[in-house]
């Protein structure tokens, strides 16, 4: 299938200590080998999935100028839509061969992040497309949450110590669209190679060749999941708190052979943010005289706005 690892999450919420005890070793030995695993046993049921494709694809299929009105400006594409071409890698000008939406956190328990979000967009020529994605969206934020608790365990921190910096928190689920390519791409690929900022993604899609992971030898190894699996991997946030223990690894989308040019590939990242207010500054418990502390202290807010300027999504 590929070079990835394989793990169960039902495993991790059986209730039989040795079963969860496998699923904490296995998803820690991967996320500090090549920081992707995938991952079985979540909380997607086969009819969401099927539902959330079939809505993003009746969206992507709508009218240019119906699609750019859900493009909002000054808000740097944290929600709606984002045109083909709009965001390009860390370090690269060239813009990605993509367009894509973005659904954001609903939140809970009257904080004040309702005014500090902002709001999600409604689609009115689809009336299912966004209850379909706040469900889709919801799922994914459940399977986030139990293998951060994982992870937690692995690190000798508390089972739920990620808890309360992740509800509520600045979560993105990016339904993309890559068209058919007409013509040959001067230095563009579907998705540049680049590492993920947040705490951790959850990737729907990968059921077939394009998305590639760079491992230790520096070799691209293609990442290709099952059906019924989610693609897993550590995001630079996550990397950074655990003093590189955990490994945000390079990725990319390429283009497929000149054959398969004429068809669109759909997938759809969730990424886990966790509140602007959480502490990126790399656990005492991962800095040792062998490694030694690697980054500077930031927070997550500070941190995911200089990358949002880094990938020319908002300007300095």
């Amino acid at each position: 299938m590929s070079g990835i690892p394989s793990v169960d999450l039902q495993d991790f919420v059986s209730g039989d200590a040795n079963r969860k005890e496998k699923f904490i070793k296995e998803i820690g030995s991967a996320f500090e080998e090549i920081g992707f695993v995938a991952l079985s046993g979540h909380f997607l049921s086969e009819n969401l999935v099927e539902n959330l494709y079939g809505e993003i694809k009746n969206f992507f299929k709508l009218p240019q100028e119906v699609k750019d009105s859900y493009e909002i400006p000054g808000i740097g594409g944290q929600r709606g839509y984002t045109s083909f071409g709009k965001e390009h890698a860390k370090g690269k000008k060239e813009g990605d061969l993509k367009e894509f939406w973005h659904f954001g956190q609903y939140v809970e328990d009257g904080t004040n992040l309702n005014e500090v979000y902002p709001d999600n967009v409604t689609v009115k020529e689809l009336t299912d497309f966004n209850t379909v994605g706040e469900e889709t969206y919801k799922m994914l934020e459940k399977t986030a949450k139990y293998v951060l608790r994982a992870l937690a365990i692995h690190l000798n921190l508390e089972e739920t110590y990620f808890d309360d910096y992740i509800k509520n928190g600045n979560s993105i689920l990016r339904p993309i669209h890559y068209p058919p390519i007409q013509s040959e791409p001067k230095n563009a690929v579907r998705a540049a190679a680049h590492g993920d900022i947040n705490l951790i993604t959850l990737l729907m899609g990968a059921h077939g060749k394009g998305l590639q992971v760079k491992n230790h030898k520096d070799e691209w190894v293609d990442a290709i999941a099952r059906p019924d699996q989610l693609m897993i991997n550590v995001g630079d946030m996550l990397s950074r708190l655990t003093n590189n223990k955990l490994k945000s690894t390079i990725h990319q989308v390429v283009n497929p052979p000149k054959e398969l040019w004429g068809t669109s590939r759909y997938s759809v990242p969730f990424f886990m943010h966790p509140i602007s207010e959480m502490s990126l500054n790399c656990l005492d418990n991962c800095v040792t005289e062998d490694n030694p502390k690697l980054y500077e202290d930031i927070t997550a807010g500070e941190f995911l706005h200089e990358r949002l300027i880094e990938l020319g999504l908002i300007k300095k």
